[in-house]
Formats: structure tokens, C-alpha cells, sequence
């Protein structure tokens, strides 16, 4: 499988100025604060969304200091909200080492997102771009509503696959397609173009949830660095389940959801979930999802001049489709 490093090649040194400036948005004297950003850089993850923001402008122009701001302002806004969700989540691990508040507490880790997050609209600001900081300021707004109308779905009766691509759009997607966006705006590219970038962002971002709603119920802790059926846990209906819940008869449908609303879920109830989602075709379900959603992107992105870029478009759809953790 191709790796990151080769899908970054057309990027490189844009990507290396990247990562010098967006460190240095985590410099301060706070003793505290500090510790909490050291920890989160030791572990960065992949950083797919700068990846996006600059593979995007360069799709459509030359890369610039307005993109490398885009590119910092989204990854910090991802960062922080993955401060704010571990305390929702009460998550006491992220990325295979303990979450921020699990190491200090709630109150430190809600601030400490809230530093971040201040840091990636001051970040946009320096860009005076009016619609590079419109398309970051809104997402908060997006986000937000989208954990708001998970929780909403989690207590419905129905389990419905536009529900789920709805919440999919207004979190994952939405902050994706925000960086697809931001990085042809930075390069001043036409509307056409821009709007095709975005669309490119919303489907990656739709197929990168799928693959980790699907790691949920056929991983090992060990290979994705977090909890194994964590969702199941959290009454998370997500693509595989539903699918096999509406795909089932109703004898199974009530046993599985008596579980998932009375919290029981033992060890042996999450594998029970978990087998009874890949035997109801759930996994096989998702995954042909994941495909079409790709063949739809590839037409996004088929007219790209750069082919370099566009390669490279293509292949980070693949290496999420196709990843392991």
C-alpha cells in the first residue's frame, strides 16, 4: 500500500514549513499549558488535514504563507476539539497514550482546548482573508450541532443511514472539506475549482469516518490505539450496526438494542455486537459504501492539470480505505 510520505511528495517542503510554524503555535511560558501541549505533540497523529489544505492548493495554484496559516488554523481547530471530545467522552486514552484530561482533569483539558482553539482563530486572522477566516470560524458553529444531533440520534427508536451521513457531513466531513476549501482559497483559485476541492473534502471525509466506524467492530486495541468497540460502549449507532439491524430479524434487532440502551457491554456483549454486525453483511456493507463514495471522488478530482497532485488526491483516498489503523 502506498504510504503517507509518498502521497506527500509533491508537498514536502511546504509540508516541513508546516510543521516548524505549527509547532511554534504551541510555544508559552504557562508551566502548565506547557505540559499539556508537550504531551500532545508527542503524539500528532497523521495530520491528515494539513495534508489536504496544501495538497488542495496546490491543486489549484502556488503554495503560500496564506496556506501554511489555513493549514496550522485547521489542525489546531481538529486538535482542540479532540481535547473537548475526550471530556465528553470521558475517553481516557487518544491516539495509544492517556487523553489530557485522564493525565490532568477536565477542567485543564477544557481549557487547554479552548487555548488551542483561540490559537487556530488567531492563526486564521493573519490571514486577512475574509473567506478563509469565514470558512474557520464557521465550523465550530457545524461542529458543535453535529455532536449535538449524535446525541439526539442515539436516543431515537429508528436507526436511519441518512441520520448517520448527516452527523458524518456536520463533523468529520465538515472540517475536511472546510481544509479542501481553505487551501484553494489561499491560492485564489476560481469558484468552479473551489467548489470542486470542496466536495472532493466532504466525500474524503465521509469515507475516513466509515473506515473508522469499521474499526470499531473488527480491530484490536493494539492496532488503532484506542478502545475497541468504544462506540458500542458510548450507544453509538454507526453504518455497520445499522445496517444489520435493519437487515435482521426482530427477535435479533431487540436483543442487540435491550444492550446497547441498557449499557451492558461486557466484554462479551461488544464481541456479541461486533459478530453479529459482520455476520448481518454490516462490514461488507460499509466497505462497498466506502468504494462508491471513492469512484465519486475520482470524477471530482479526474480533470486536475497538476498530475502529480491528483495522483496523490487519489492515493489518500485509497491509504484510507485501505489503512489498517
Amino acid at each position: 500500500m502506498i504510504t503517507l510520505e509518498q502521497i506527500k511528495q509533491p508537498i514536502q517542503e511546504e509540508f516541513a514549513k508546516f510543521v516548524e510554524e505549527y509547532e511554534k503555535r504551541f510555544e508559552t511560558d504557562n508551566i502548565i499549558l506547557k505540559q499539556v501541549h508537550q504531551h500532545i505533540l508527542q503524539k500528532k497523529g497523521k495530520q491528515i488535514r494539513p495534508i489536504l489544505t496544501l495538497l488542495s492548493a496546490k491543486a489549484c495554484g502556488e503554495i503560500n504563507l496564506n496556506t501554511i496559516r489555513a493549514a496550522i488554523a485547521m489542525e489546531m481547530l481538529h486538535t482542540a476539539s479532540l481535547v473537548h471530545d475526550d471530556v465528553v467522552d470521558e475517553a481516557m486514552e487518544r491516539r495509544g497514550q492517556k487523553s489530557v484530561n485522564a493525565l490532568w482533569n477536565n477542567k485543564i483539558s477544557v481549557l487547554a482546548g479552548d487555548y488551542i482553539l483561540s490559537e487556530s482563530l488567531h492563526t486564521a486572522n493573519e490571514t486577512k482573508d475574509i473567506d478563509i477566516i469565514g470558512e474557520i470560524t464557521q465550523l465550530g458553529k457545524i461542529i458543535s450541532k453535529g455532536e449535538i444531533l449524535q446525541l439526539s440520534n442515539m436516543q431515537s427508536s429508528s436507526y436511519d443511514e441518512n441520520k448517520y451521513l448527516q452527523v458524518i457531513k456536520m463533523k468529520t466531513a465538515a472540517l475536511l472539506s472546510a481544509c479542501t476549501v481553505t487551501g484553494a482559497i489561499s491560492v485564489k483559485a476560481e469558484n468552479d475549482l473551489k467548489e470542486k476541492m470542496r466536495q472532493y473534502g466532504e466525500i474524503y471525509g465521509i469515507c475516513f469516518q466509515i473506515k473508522d466506524d469499521i474499526f470499531d467492530y473488527v480491530s484490536s486495541h493494539d492496532e488503532i490505539g484506542k478502545p475497541v468497540g468504544n462506540d458500542i460502549k458510548e450507544g453509538k449507532i454507526t453504518l455497520p450496526l445499522i445496517y444489520a439491524l435493519n437487515n435482521c430479524d426482530p427477535a435479533e434487532k431487540n436483543t442487540i438494542l435491550e444492550i446497547i440502551r441498557t449499557k451492558n457491554t461486557t466484554d462479551e456483549n461488544i464481541k456479541r455486537i461486533a459478530e453479529f454486525a459482520i455476520e448481518k453483511g454490516g462490514i461488507s456493507y460499509a466497505e462497498r459504501k466506502m468504494e462508491a463514495y471513492k469512484n465519486e471522488a475520482t470524477k471530482v478530482i479526474e480533470n486536475i492539470k497538476n498530475k502529480e497532485v491528483a495522483d496523490s488526491l487519489y492515493n489518500l483516498l485509497e491509504h484510507t480505505i485501505q489503512r489498517k489503523k
